[in-house]
């Protein structure tokens, strides 16, 4: 009986023993995943934010590349809304978000925890949109993002000019390292402009000339007129547009892709009676102005 009983003891020294050690390990797991759950649920957030900033990418290039596949005979570009809940892009058909084909549109949602905290493009609008066959862009910038509850962790997506479109800030060239050329002009223009009754005037070699009514050629306070001309059975492409009118001078931008343009140009403005706004040669190696009202002309 008493070896019995000992053998007894000694087994429940040994279960109680057991449970002991099971105890603690339990204990040092709950211990784990309390400590780890928090990091888990902060990197999934890094990583909506990386992926995020990825489909913003994505969603540029798609809209760059259905441009210059010229999808529906259209421009496409994507627009930035950081008004609604959760912020969203949509990605968009036409030459600019108020006047898009809403039938194409293609809404994306960030995460709840993800917010655009600041869109910074030429132009001050909220909308990149690419040019039909060099899928360039006039707005040309960046849009930050961050997660909600850690500002401090940021993408950034770089638009440039060209229409390249980066991750981070690192591939953006300083204005000194990039290549400049005429196919891509400003200039100030300090008259103050009659929208309602002037027109620009296009003076090609050979005689032929086009008129652009003002008036019929504004959109969203600005003039934009994109098109083409026959000149001796050649086409001619060109983009004209403004970056500010009378607020209080103007900003001209005109594309003239020496690519699709091989006559010489001469552009003057019907209420301008001292000169010409711009004079490009045939080979756009030369571009001149004559306006006493015109200042600060140079290739982008």
């Amino acid at each position: 009986m008493n070896k019995r009983f000992k053998v007894y003891s000694l087994k429940s020294k040994v279960a109680s023993f057991t449970l002991v050690e099971l105890l603690v390990i339990i204990g040092i797991l709950i211990i784990l995943v309390a400590i780890a759950v928090p990091n888990l649920r902060f990197f999934q957030k890094e990583s909506e934010l990386a992926n995020s900033a990825e489909e913003i990418i994505n969603a540029l290039r798609l809209a760059q590349n259905k441009t210059l596949a010229s999808e529906e005979a259209s421009q496409y570009g994507v627009y930035f809304d950081d008004t609604t809940t959760p912020h969203q892009y949509t990605l968009f058909k036409g030459a600019n978000y108020t006047s898009r084909d809403t039938s194409f549109d293609e809404i994306h949602k960030l995460p709840s925890s993800i917010e655009i905290y600041e869109i910074n493009l030429v132009g001050g609008g909220k909308e990149v949109v690419f040019f039909r066959i060099i899928g360039a862009t006039d707005q040309s910038g960046k849009i930050f993002l961050r997660l909600k509850e850690e500002p401090t962790k940021t993408k950034t997506i770089v638009i440039q000019p060209s229409g390249q479109i980066t991750l981070g800030e690192e591939a953006l060239p300083t204005d000194t390292d990039r290549i400049k050329d005429s196919r891509h002009v400003h200039f100030d223009y300090s008259r103050v402009i009659d929208t309602s009754t002037e027109s620009l005037i296009l003076n090609f070699e050979g005689g032929v000339t086009k008129e652009i009514l003002i008036s019929e050629n504004l959109k969203d306070g600005q003039i934009h007129w994109e098109g083409e001309v026959d000149v001796s059975g050649q086409v001619q492409k060109l983009k004209i547009h403004t970056h500010r009118l009378n607020n209080p001078d103007t900003q001209f931008c005109i594309h003239r892709d020496r690519r699709f343009n091989n006559k010489s140009l001469t552009i003057t403005i019907s209420g301008d009676l001292s000169g010409s706004l711009i004079e490009y040669s045939a080979d756009g190696l030369t571009t001149t102005s004559t306006s006493i009202f015109v200042s600060n002309l140079q290739w982008q």
